[in-house]
């Protein structure tokens, strides 16, 4: 291959939401993409097929191969690409949207950097003898394991 000279910045996040059933939750993914001359933002499932949850290119989403269960729930900023703020916004929750999520970088088809988004959607339990109010303050808690892994291949 000749990719002798180029060196791959691979930086793995790992990220643990919990979240309840119906609310939206926002995919955390930063990368400097400014300095990129094609970049394409891809947000997938790899336990799914099409794996594609969405996809961000310069001209805008690009959703053909989006998976369908995700079909009008997911949006990133318009100016995504400028910032480098390419999380992705995820609505209506369900339970099937419990999955690893990955973030992906890329340009010219190279892969930059990846991260990974656990997300864990929890249904509502019986709420007879529970204050609903209870429940939404459980919102969100996580751990933040970092491991960036530096390669110059």
């Amino acid at each position: 291959s000749d990719s002798g000279f180029s060196h791959t910045r691979s930086s793995v996040t790992n990220l643990n939401k919990v979240v309840d059933m119906g609310d939206s939750f926002i995919l955390p993914c930063q990368f400097d993409t400014s300095r990129l001359f094609d970049p394409t933002v891809v947000w997938s499932r790899s336990d799914l097929s099409p794996p594609t949850v969405h996809q961000r290119q310069l001209q805008g989403d690009e959703l053909k191969d989006q998976n369908q269960r995700y079909s009008g729930r997911t949006s990133m900023k318009t100016d995504a690409l400028e910032t480098g703020d390419l999380s992705l916004n995820l609505t209506n929750l369900q339970l099937s949207d419990s999955a690893t999520y990955t973030c992906s970088i890329r340009d010219f088809g190279d892969e930059l950097s990846r991260s990974d988004v656990q997300l864990q959607v929890k249904g509502q339990q019986q709420t007879s003898a529970v204050d609903t109010s209870d429940i939404t303050q459980i919102k969100l808690y996580y751990f933040n394991t970092v491991r960036i892994t530096m390669l110059a291949l």
